[in-house]
């Protein structure tokens, strides 16, 4: 089988912050960088990943190119010292690394925090952007299809994607739970540091509430409110907005409670009101629990939820990793097939045409009839000549010697003068 699939990545693993966020593409620049590729080496396959943690390029070509694509990416970027940057780059020049890679990406097995479906979703909108773009051929297609029944199978076999595994996350999910009767539910973000970002592109999937990002910057709540469907506050306007909030997630970074029993006192709260409180040292007082309707979650109470979704998550990695193993076996059995592909259908071509032309000699003193009967007749025959060869070119890939049959058929019936009408070649 051809190493005709092969990838390079940038992720958390290898490379800082500073870095990734320099090499990090728009969904904009994605299109331009697969159009690109495309251009300069004859790309037609390719599927490009980029988010806060990870950069990747996957594509199909016969020739190792990667160091190439990475010189590329870089100046796309701006970045004209490309030989400093390529340490952080990982390179997978076989197609067995570069699948075996995209599986554990998209099943969430390298997400920052394992099981994660951010990554996972992030990869499907990367292959609808191939797909738009046409640069998703039968190979894409057929990997990418075979990982999404990989994730299925991950989703309904394991306790991989149950509970919420960071704490960030666990705040997403209490707040969908809190407020759950909650008609429209008002939810507010105090605090845009390392956690309250997290919160944020957790939140940013979620369509159960209405967000508002509050920052004692009001330009960092303008920058991650865009793109997003959230409002910004001002931090002057605190008061009102607890006031209007449902609930309250609050990660600021304070020496002593922003909000404080007697705030809420003055505020008055006239139903429920769920303050989660992230911040260390924390930024809600204890004592706001005693004003009737207010619920106040602290940051231990979700990392031991989150703690315990996470040790569930560990414990399924061996099942999720046999589950990839088993799915990998399948789509390589498929791939040896396609390098014999060609063949096939040169082959079928080949004696398709003997039959027409015999069919031509034959048939001008028949009736509609009997042509109809001998065509049948004489189609089932080709299936059926067809069969035996199919057959022993499947055996041959997966004992891995198809060349020396694909060279006998192809010398005995003369297939280099025949088309290759197959969708796929390589």
């Amino acid at each position: 089988m051809k190493n005709i699939f092969k990838a390079l990545s940038l992720s958390y693993k290898s490379a800082p912050l500073a870095v990734r966020e320099q090499v990090a593409l728009t969904e904009e620049e994605i299109k331009n960088f697969s159009l690109k590729i495309r251009d300069l080496f004859g790309i037609q396959e390719s599927l490009v990943v980029s988010t806060c943690n990870r950069t990747e390029v996957y594509y199909v070509a016969e020739q190792n190119i990667t160091a190439e694509l990475i010189k590329v990416l870089l100046i796309e970027k701006g970045i004209n010292n490309t030989e400093l940057y390529f340490d952080y780059f990982q390179q997978l020049n076989t197609q067995a690394e570069a699948v075996q890679h995209l599986f554990e990406v998209a099943t969430g097995l390298h997400s920052k925090v394992v099981g994660d479906l951010q990554i996972p979703n992030q990869v499907k909108q990367s292959y609808q952007i191939a797909a738009d773009l046409n640069m998703a051929g039968p190979f894409l297609h057929r990997l990418m299809h075979t990982i999404f029944f990989a994730n299925k199978r991950v989703a309904q076999e394991t306790s991989f994607r149950d509970g919420a595994a960071s704490t960030s996350y666990a705040a997403v999910a209490l707040t969908e739970e809190v407020t759950r009767n909650i008609n429209n539910p008002k939810v507010l973000i105090l605090g845009l540091g390392e956690i309250g970002i997290d919160v944020c592109k957790n939140m940013a999937d979620q369509e159960f509430a209405e967000i508002t990002v509050m920052n004692r910057t009001l330009a960092k709540a303008e920058k991650i409110a865009a793109g997003r469907n959230f409002r910004i506050a001002d931090f002057s306007t605190l008061e009102r907005e607890i006031k209007r909030a449902d609930v309250i997630i609050s990660s600021v970074m304070i020496d002593k409670p922003i909000v404080t029993k007697e705030l809420i006192e003055r505020i008055g709260i006239l139903t429920f009101k769920y303050f989660i409180d992230l911040s260390v040292p924390r930024s809600v007082e204890d004592n706001v629990e005693e004003i009737p309707g207010a619920l106040v979650y602290n940051i231990d109470s979700l990392r031991e939820r989150a703690d315990e979704a996470l040790k569930s998550r560990l414990a399924s990695i061996p099942h999720v990793e046999r589950i990839i193993a088993e799915a990998i076996v399948g789509f390589d059995d498929w791939s040896k097939e396609m390098v014999v592909s060609p063949t096939i259908n040169k082959l079928k071509n080949a004696l398709e045409q003997i039959r027409k032309e015999e069919m031509a000699r034959h048939l001008k003193n028949l009736s509609p009839e009997e042509s109809e009967k001998i065509e049948k007749i004489t189609m089932g025959i080709v299936q059926k000549i067809m069969k035996l060869p199919v057959i022993q070119l499947k055996a041959a890939c997966k004992r891995g010697d198809a060349d020396q049959l694909v060279d006998v058929l192809t010398e005995l019936f003369d297939l280099e003068k025949q088309p290759d009408n197959s969708a796929y070649s390589h």
